[in-house]
């Protein structure tokens, strides 16, 4: 059996000699000498293999953020909704949705989608009419815009020229496009052509995480690669007007806004010219049991269609201290109260849900909280707003890590599948 395998992965001798010579290959072709041979090319691969990885674990080194400048007071909201959607005749669904609106704990959204712009698209407001053409030339312009913004933030805040950007990770809900949007922001930033770029579309509330995940993977197996995430995401798929058959479009409607939000992600980080915010120590995905058809998106030419079952935050909180478990056991952590938290908005429920399954105390989710109230759940670019103010109350308050003062925590992203990405993150120490 060694043979066999000897004679099937290893190349013949006169591939793996160059010189050809005798002193490597005497006239004899022993066995011997030519294994020799053979174990020193398979050495020197891995010599090149172990110098293309880099040394150290993942850094988040910036965050930066960007929304559109229309802003969505959520009191006033159901008025306007039921107003450009023609639907102020139906008293009683509008009486439901405010409802909606007052339990969401959303103050205010933002969005791209303003009153002239649903005017000039009237199929946008009605419930299921086409309108799949308007919605993409929207998204097809303006997703990559509002990445752009964000990303300038994060390059700004990182110090770096752009051409050290070596990766490109993007992702959005918001439409699907080719060339797609990744593309495009590589032309809006003025990245080398040669970025690697990776486009993640239609992945939905998880995918921020998902990008996290990614973005290490390349950073630790990339020397010196500096990769760029960006999560850019619009309502524009999925505006339309309520119908008294379809609640989930009046709960997508008082609970969705605009958004992008972007990191720069590498190991190794240039003594004096780069410097962590968070380590990415482990990163991991799982599909939840019993939840099929719990979450659900279905994009058809009325545009980005939403199916939610009222039973999410139950399945959720379920099935989370397992997925906690499997990411903190090998540090030996047991008490969620001990960590920082960074959990994915998805609603008031999925948040009161997870915090009274762990018994956490209510402090620990109050930046997801402080995200759903000022920007309403805006899918993947959620989790990295989060972490953003977090880090930024945390130096304001002159705590000791960029982890609201603890080492340790966990970021997490709840999506369609129901998918749950579990990424566990370290803080750095403050430095004054």
């Amino acid at each position: 059996m060694l043979c066999y395998y000897t004679k099937i992965l290893l190349p013949p001798p006169t591939v793996v000699n160059p010189c050809n010579s005798k002193k490597c290959f005497p006239s004899s072709s022993s066995q011997k000498s030519t294994l020799f041979c053979r174990a020193k090319t398979a050495a020197t691969v891995e010599e090149i293999h172990r110098a293309q990885r880099a040394e150290g674990p993942a850094n988040i080194f910036a965050i930066g953020t960007a929304t559109p400048p229309n802003c969505i007071d959520q009191t006033t909201f159901p008025d306007y909704y039921f107003r450009v959607t023609n639907s102020e005749h139906d008293t009683e669904l509008k009486n439901k949705f405010m409802r909606i609106c007052e339990k969401s704990t959303i103050n205010k959204r933002y969005t791209h989608l303003t009153e002239e712009i649903l005017k000039q698209n009237p199929n946008m407001c009605a419930f299921m009419a086409p309108s799949l053409d308007a919605r993409l030339e929207i998204t097809a312009e303006e997703v990559p815009k509002l990445g752009r913004e964000a990303a300038e933030n994060a390059i700004g805040e990182w110090g770096q020229p752009k051409s050290k950007i070596t990766h490109l990770v993007f992702c959005t809900t918001g439409g699907v496009h080719m060339p797609s949007a990744d593309y495009h922001l590589t032309k809006l930033l003025g990245l080398r052509p040669s970025v690697k770029r990776i486009m993640m579309y239609n992945q939905g509330c998880y995918a921020g995480a998902t990008a996290l995940r990614v973005a290490k993977d390349l950073a630790e197996n990339n020397a010196a690669a500096r990769v760029l995430v960006v999560c850019s995401e619009m309502t524009a798929m999925s505006f339309r007007g309520p119908s008294d058959t379809h609640m989930a479009t009046l709960v997508e409607q008082a609970l969705f806004g605009d958004g992008a939000a972007a990191v720069v992600v590498g190991s190794d980080a240039v003594v004096g010219a780069e410097r962590p915010l968070f380590q990415i120590v482990s990163a991991a995905q799982t599909i939840l049991p019993e939840s099929d058809g719990y979450i659900e998106g279905h994009l058809t030419d009325c545009g980005m269609t939403i199916d939610l079952e009222k039973d999410i935050p139950k399945l959720i909180s379920k099935y989370i201290e397992k997925s906690l478990k499997e990411a903190f056991d090998p540090l030996g952590i047991s008490d969620w109260n001990s960590i920082f938290w960074i959990a994915h908005p998805g609603g008031r429920a999925i948040l009161d849900g997870v915090e009274a399954e762990l018994g956490l105390k209510p402090e620990k989710l109050r930046w997801s909280r402080h995200v759903l109230s000022e920007y309403g759940n805006m899918s993947s670019a959620c989790v990295l707003f989060i972490l953003d103010e977090m880090r930024k109350s945390t130096a304001e308050d002159e705590l000791s890590t960029t982890g609201d003062g603890l080492d340790w925590g966990v970021l997490l992203g709840f999506g369609p599948g129901i998918t749950v990405e579990t990424v566990v993150l370290r803080s750095v120490p403050i430095i004054s």
